[in-house]
């Protein structure tokens, strides 16, 4: 299975944009839903999930609220800026010239 590492340099920072992009969600549950859509091929861990949230909160790109969570218990909930959404449609045109690129070269004869 990939590791956060193991993905190139970003695309964890696009896969949580992405992802509460469709709703707001705490950090478990971005981890949650990230490994979900993937079949289990990724796996966020902490170690890697709340440093880059911290740091999409500092550029302005995703703002936090507590809130309570489906368990009851207060948890950090994530949502999109309006700047967070402009990065999201830049991040999803360099990730689509990317995987293209990438693609030309796996399927090269």
């Amino acid at each position: 299975m990939s590791r956060p590492s193991d993905l190139i340099q970003g695309t964890l920072d696009l896969l949580i944009l992405k992802t509460i992009s469709i709703e707001p969600k705490h950090g478990w549950a971005i981890a949650k839903r990230i490994q979900q859509a993937t079949d289990d091929v990724l796996q966020v861990t902490q170690g890697a999930l709340y440093p880059a949230l911290h740091r999409l909160e500092q550029q302005g790109w995703i703002k936090a609220e507590w809130k309570a969570s489906e368990t009851g218990r207060e948890a950090k909930f994530y949502s999109l800026t309006k700047a967070g959404a402009a990065q999201l449609k830049k991040e999803l045109a360099q990730w689509e010239r990317l995987s293209s690129a990438v693609g030309l070269v796996v399927r090269m004869v």
